[in-house]
């Protein structure tokens, strides 16, 4: 899932996959949200967390996971991130991976995952799978690049209808 800003409205974005290897979409969702919170640092989920769960509302159905643009946990020690609040709103019973392109500041090396020959390595965070199996699900999704093809899929899809 992903969202584009422009102004104090967002476009939020998901794809269904059939598997974790997919090259296409099985289903697209794209949201126009009206209003969204403003960005405070430190507070990342506040606007985003919204905008996530109208587009799962907007599905219809739950998934068995949700894929995350962001840390599901943050630091050492862990507290919740984008991903876990997530987790929690969702009862606990829909994995979700986070996938981040930065590091953030006391990011455990266990998470840094190098894709495509790429030097810059994306750090994935999950809740309700390990951290090992996580890595190897983001490693076995398409494409040849540091950023799996659906995630810049999504991302487009988000921009493109902003």
């Amino acid at each position: 899932m992903d969202v584009a800003y422009a102004g104090v409205t967002a476009v939020a974005a998901g794809v269904l996959l059939k598997d974790w290897d997919a090259t296409m979409p099985t289903r697209e969702v794209v949201v126009q949200i009206p209003h969204v919170e403003e960005y405070v640092s430190g507070e990342f989920f506040r606007r985003e967390l919204p905008c996530i769960e109208t587009v799962l509302r907007e599905l219809g159905e739950t998934p068995d996971c949700v894929v995350v643009d962001g840390y599901v946990t943050l630091g050492d020690p862990p507290r919740d991130g984008l991903g876990a609040l997530l987790w929690n709103k969702l009862g606990r019973t829909v994995v979700v991976v986070g996938v981040a392109k930065s590091r953030y500041i006391g990011a455990s090396e266990n998470s840094a995952l190098r894709r495509g020959g790429s030097n810059r390595p994306l750090f994935i965070t999950a809740a309700g799978m390990t951290i090992d199996e996580a890595k190897q699900r983001v490693l076995s999704m398409a494409g040849k690049h540091r950023l799996p093809d659906m995630l810049k899929y999504v991302d487009g899809l988000a921009r493109r209808a902003a």
